[in-house]
């Protein structure tokens, strides 16, 4: 038997120890995940985002939201006050990548949805001080332009490959449900049958045009929607 003062001089010797104590430990971690479905716990609710939610989602990203808002409410008692139930890491399955965040400069938006009305969620990202005067972010007036959405089939596409489960229904359907969601006037028998409890709505007062300001203020307004938290406790969690 090797005494350590043997292991420590012999630097060979001792990262190839190293190497097999760590490749033990690895192993005992990874292979127990191979007999399991998903290390994520099954809540009801969850699906994928909507063409228009998933557009929102990614100018959220391109306008570098996640800098001043977290998207991750912790089992604390303040911040279960504040903002409600504890962020569960299903509501985050399909994000890629996840929005929890490390820093609050803003309020975490992880219950953002429905908590204000379409309009007042338009006119804070055009002039944030108008509606809450002790605000520092700045203005997102431009988002009133025109979206692109011409390659939203091919993002659905690609995502389906990373594991979100898009079907060829709703890739085939993906510009039509984005239009259908933003336009309330449309008949949405069809987007809501692909897309379960989204609700369709002029999210930036004007329905002639599908705008960005429509399709981020369709994922702030979905966000924390999805789950029935009334019906969550920590055991069902644990169970489903």
């Amino acid at each position: 038997m090797f005494k350590h003062a043997t292991i420590e001089k012999n630097l060979v010797l001792m990262g190839v120890l190293i190497l097999i104590t760590v490749s033990i430990g690895g192993l005992a971690q990874i292979v127990p995940l191979f007999a399991v479905e998903t290390t994520i716990e099954r809540v009801q609710g969850i699906r994928p985002y909507t063409p228009l939610e998933l557009a929102g989602r990614n100018i959220y990203v391109r306008e570098g939201c996640y800098n001043c808002h977290s998207q991750q409410v912790r089992p604390f008692r303040d911040e279960l006050e504040r903002y409600g139930h504890y962020s569960l890491a299903a509501e985050s399955m399909y994000d890629h990548p996840f929005q929890w965040g490390s820093k609050r400069t803003g309020p975490d938006l992880a219950r953002v949805g429905g908590r204000y009305s379409d309009d007042w969620q338009a006119q804070h990202l055009r002039s944030p001080r108008s509606v809450v005067p002790e605000s520092i972010m700045p203005p997102y007036s431009f988002l009133d332009r025109p979206l692109d959405y011409g390659n939203i089939a091919s993002h659905l596409r690609t995502l389906r490959v990373v594991g979100v489960p898009y079907t060829d229904a709703m890739i085939e359907n993906a510009r039509a449900d984005l239009e259908a969601q933003a336009k309330p006037d449309e008949d949405a028998a069809a987007f809501t049958g692909r897309y379960a409890t989204a609700r369709q709505g002029s999210f930036d007062g004007n329905a002639a045009v599908v705008t960005e300001m429509d399709a981020l203020v369709a994922y702030l307004q979905m966000l924390g929607t999805l789950v029935p938290f009334r019906d969550v406790t920590p055991e069902q969690v644990r169970q489903q």
